[in-house]
């Protein structure tokens, strides 16, 4: 090809595209609106009906509500991004002015959600973040090297001066939060000589597998004196694990989140503590950071929000942190 029959050729292709971009409309408005119309934001959690991400729900849509916006939730059956990519591309088509979103893989999440951004729409990530951190406005977490920490000391608090084996269960692998929180806690105890860390084995989110993995430990490590279950169903699975082989009490088991159940499990013995984050602040510094994005407020790149050990003993003062099952 002649040089001038490129520059011919990249001339038609611009006018093409600049002709397909006016037909289009700019993402996150209406046919004929200004982005300043546009109230519609998305929360795409990490997982459906799950107590931690409908609290943050609760948080969120009464802090949009505040503020004049609408927000809709659609949410993953499986904590996976191969469950979350197809919603992120969904949501893409229907134009929202903003996504907030916890990303199921710190990688495998950081294409659709660049998606997002490219098209216009603000990101904002809750809960959970991706490695690039190029792709969103702001991100709200707890601070979880910090909560793996505080589980580190509280389990070596309840255990005292015994000394014996300590287990974390882990979610998935590449998982921001709770990579974090078992990086904390190992860090942590350390500082323990009378505990020694068998390290972190993983439960692909799942409660049948974290009460199996509780078996086999036990059978491989008589002297387990303590387990730190880094969320909601890992250890509600290990509180099923240690039941059924007789061992609740026995071996001091710390939970990641206050769920329902988790709480319920605490107040009858299941759990010795319980580390809980507050989701609905989460949900609602995610709407604020997300409209000072779209109105050109002040943005706040990083929000870690409060972390708190529960026992049975101070259950009943730190009850504002236990999670929801709906938002009615």
């Amino acid at each position: 090809m002649t040089d001038t029959r490129r520059i011919t050729g990249l001339a038609a292709l611009a006018a093409v595209s600049l002709l397909a971009t006016a037909c289009a409309g700019q993402v996150g408005q209406s046919s004929g609106s200004s982005s300043s119309d546009n109230k519609s934001l998305v929360l795409i959690p990490g997982i459906t009906a799950e107590p931690f991400y409908i609290s943050m729900q609760c948080g969120a849509e009464a802090e949009a509500k505040a503020k004049g916006y609408t927000i809709k939730t659609q949410a993953p059956q499986k904590f996976d991004p191969a469950d979350q990519t197809p919603i992120v591309t969904g949501v893409l088509a229907n134009k929202p002015a903003a996504v907030l979103i916890a990303p199921t893989d710190d990688k495998a999440m950081a294409a659709p959600m660049k998606q997002l951004k490219d098209a216009g729409v603000k990101v904002v990530e809750v809960d959970t973040s991706l490695q690039d951190t190029s792709i969103s406005a702001s991100s709200i977490s707890s601070n979880n090297e910090q909560g793996g920490k505080l589980a580190a000391d509280t389990l070596a608090k309840l255990v005292g001066d015994k000394k014996g084996s300590v287990l974390v269960l882990n979610t998935t692998a590449g998982t921001s939060t709770t990579d974090a929180r078992e990086k904390g806690f190992k860090e942590e105890i350390a500082k323990y000589p009378n505990l020694s860390y068998v390290g972190q084995q993983y439960t692909d989110n799942d409660a049948a597998q974290s009460a199996s993995k509780v078996t086999a430990t036990l059978s491989s490590t008589p002297d387990l004196i303590g387990i730190f279950a880094t969320n909601l169903n890992t250890g509600e699975g290990a509180a099923t694990g240690l039941r059924t082989a007789g061992k609740t009490g026995a071996v001091n088991l710390v939970g990641f989140d206050a769920s329902p159940k988790e709480v319920s499990d605490l107040k009858d013995g299941s759990f010795q503590a319980l580390i809980a984050q507050d989701p609905a602040t989460i949900g609602k510094d995610g709407v604020d950071q997300a409209v000072a994005s779209l109105t050109g407020g002040s943005v706040t790149r990083n929000i870690a929000t409060d972390l708190v050990s529960i026992t049975k003993d101070n259950m009943d003062q730190q009850s504002k942190y236990f999670y929801k099952s709906s938002c009615s």
